[in-house]
């Protein structure tokens, strides 16, 4: 029975590297997995999900508009899919979640879906949101603050490496504008 999976965590804690992993494993075993990555992460190509270890692959690219249940169903009557595997999950939009449970449920195709649960002002981003509501299986993946706790929450940094604290809720960027912290740091702005 498939189930739809959000595997959420902070910056930098290895999601892109285990979505990568999940589709070797259903290639090895000669299974076909369909990857997705949204449109606005472009650090590394316009179609393609890269790792900060050097693993990447070619994806499918999801726009606020791709009807994701459609795009499913028309490949599956094309070549059986066994899976579906999305990166930056958080910029899902609440119909594209709602499309990511039709997978799941009308179509018994398993959802494995990886993203950042909340923004660099600590608000959750919708498609992790209703992720976060809708999914079968939750899971957090860790990753640590400069000060040995888990981190929860991500600041947004300037290049001088100061706390920016406004702006808008995407802004694409790794290390050079983002740092993962626990909570307490998160409130008292400090990178470390």
């Amino acid at each position: 029975m498939a189930k739809l999976y959000f595997n959420y965590s902070s910056m930098n804690a290895g999601k892109s590297t285990m979505l990568l992993q999940a589709n070797h494993n259903y290639n090895e075993r000669g299974m076909n997995a369909q990857l997705y990555t949204s449109e606005l992460d472009t650090r590394f190509g316009n179609d393609e999900i890269t790792s900060r270890i050097g693993l990447k692959k070619k994806s499918n690219i999801f726009t606020t508009k791709t009807d994701i249940y459609s795009d499913i169903l028309n490949k599956n009557n094309e070549v059986s899919v066994d899976c579906l595997l999305i990166d930056e999950a958080q910029f899902l939009t609440k119909e594209q979640v709602t499309q990511l449970g039709m997978i799941v449920d009308k179509l018994d195709i398993p959802v494995l879906a990886f993203g950042i649960r909340t923004d660099f002002q600590g608000n959750l981003f919708e498609g992790s949101k209703y992720l976060l509501a809708w999914a079968d299986n939750l899971k957090e993946i860790k990753t640590v603050c400069h000060c040995g706790r888990k981190a929860t929450m991500v600041l947004r940094i300037n290049d001088k490496g100061q706390v920016i604290e406004d702006g808008m809720q995407i802004e694409i960027g790794g290390e050079d504008k983002y740092v993962s912290v626990c909570r307490k740091h998160f409130f008292e702005k400090n990178v470390g």
